[in-house]
């Protein structure tokens, strides 16, 4: 699955390579720098670094290679890759000469404890020049979103679409019995095949646009990083550009999951998407799904108008101050009426229902916790409301949320403090607030567990002189959307 000429290295050199490596962790570059030097290192502040790797033993040449991005003496580089010869290192392109020494030539990644990602350099690294147009990213912001929102539940087979260097990979071969990857890009397959083999996995690594190289097959689970930035469809940089106009490939790979996914399935990835003037974003992503037969959650994380977009991606890619590139991709804007890009992720799954749930919604408070837990938990819920009707949700016990929080707003009058709104709120996981009405408030004061919902609302119905049977009514929607939201849990 991993052939040896696709790597950047021969199965000895991966060895060797690996065996070098052994102390180059994140805990191990830690604790070799101390608190404050790494602190410091996280605001690209490497002096105190540099102090502490001085003495320039194997794991100090690492650092400062790696780490600090510095020029160091053939002699110390050499030593710090043994057994690797350093030939080989130089042959790959792992280090490239600087004057009197050697520096990086690619990143060399420890990722947390246990793995090493290898990539191109990013365009910080070389400050004035632009990327190469197969340029292949390392661990970045999108990599990490991604790997955190991703469910992480025993699998048989995952697929990793666009894998890059394969930091998606790497997590799917946590809980995955197998993992194929696709790249349009030889050179990204190169890294990614180098980047299995260094951490002992095996991964079926194919060529091809998105899901081409991959027709004719289900997954279990699929992931993507893709290339989504919304532009003309312009290609200059693999990673960044689809050569799809606009927000057609994201589009097109919710067109491309019923074909894609195994019954109970899941495809989960990054998108980009227009804002167009006249029209709702979220309606227009919900189109994406509509007659697919698939259930979906997609959630904004981030909304960036033309001008901070644009800008964004010409700095990213290091290319050179152009007027007249930036003008154009803007002029493409204000012709399709583009008013906003949003950014955020994309969740479907094929769950065999009749009427799938499509739920698209703004989410960009800050969550606590691994959203790959609570977008599995959400799916969850999801399940319970669409096997019960209503006399079903009537039937069942509910609990409120750990830590659900109670937020008032009043106002002073006449007669002491008047209560304007009442908010529940979640102090964790999604962080959700929604206002309610004293009767919902004390619908779900009531909900402790151990009394069936129609009972509270007997009891409400009783209190409130309103017919029990209206209340029911009014109270099932209300109940079952707090579900979703997780506010209140159906008691086993």
């Amino acid at each position: 699955m991993l052939p040896a000429d696709r790597m950047l290295f021969t199965d000895k050199g991966v060895e060797q390579l690996r065996a070098a490596l052994t102390g180059y962790t994140a805990s191990g570059i830690a604790e070799r720098l101390g608190p404050a030097a790494t602190a410091a290192v996280s605001r690209d502040d490497f002096r105190a670094a540099l102090r502490a790797t001085a003495d320039r033993d194997p794991l100090a040449t690492l650092i400062r290679l790696f780490v600090c991005g510095q020029t160091e003496p053939a002699a110390a580089v050499e030593a710090a890759f043994a057994p690797l010869p350093l030939a080989d290192a130089l042959a790959a392109g792992l280090v490239v000469p600087d004057g009197d020494g050697l520096r990086q030539g690619l990143d060399l990644e420890a990722y947390g404890d246990s793995w090493w990602v290898l990539a191109d350099l990013p365009a910080a690294a070389h400050p004035g020049v632009p990327l190469a147009p197969d340029h292949v990213l390392g661990v970045g912001g999108a990599s990490t979103t991604l790997a955190g929102a991703t469910i992480r539940r025993p699998v048989g087979s995952a697929l990793d679409l666009g894998t890059g260097c394969g930091v998606q990979s790497l997590h799917l071969a946590q809980h995955a019995a197998t993992v194929t990857a696709t790249d349009v890009s030889e050179r990204a397959l190169s890294f990614a095949a180098t980047t299995a083999a260094l951490n002992g996995m095996d991964w079926e690594l194919l060529r091809g646009d998105m899901t081409a190289p991959v027709a004719g097959r289900r997954f279990d689970l699929v992931v993507s990083n893709p290339p989504f930035v919304v532009g003309p469809g312009t290609a200059t940089h693999a990673y960044r550009d689809s050569g799809r106009p606009g927000d057609s490939l994201s589009a097109e790979l919710a067109a491309a999951a019923p074909a894609l996914l195994t019954e109970g399935g899941t495809m989960q990835y990054l998108a980009n998407w227009a804002h167009v003037a006249g029209e709702d974003w979220g309606d227009r992503v919900a189109g994406w799904v509509a007659g697919t037969g698939l259930s979906a959650w997609v959630i904004q994380r981030e909304v960036a108008d033309p001008v901070s977009y644009v800008d964004l991606w010409l700095t990213d890619a290091g290319e050179p101050h152009d007027p007249a590139r930036k003008a154009e991709w803007l002029d493409w804007f204000d012709a399709h009426k583009i008013e906003a890009v949003g950014f955020g992720l994309v969740t479907l799954r094929r769950d065999g229902a009749d009427d799938p749930v499509v739920r698209v919604e703004d989410l960009r408070q800050q969550v606590a916790g691994p959203l790959g837990a609570q977008v599995a938990a959400w799916f969850d819920r999801q399940r319970f409301l669409r096997v019960r009707d209503a006399a079903g949700l009537l039937a069942t016990r509910y609990r409120a949320a750990d830590g659900l929080q109670l937020r008032q707003e009043a106002t002073m009058g006449p007669e002491g403090w008047a209560v304007d709104r009442q908010v529940l709120a979640m102090p964790q996981g999604l962080r959700w607030n929604e206002e309610v009405d004293p009767l919902v408030l004390a619908l779900v004061g009531g909900c402790d567990g151990q009394v069936p919902l129609r009972d509270q609302i007997a009891v409400l119905a009783v209190a409130h002189e309103v017919a029990e049977e209206d209340l029911a009514e009014a109270a099932v929607p209300i109940v079952a959307h707090l579900v979703e939201r997780g506010m209140l849990l159906p008691e086993a």
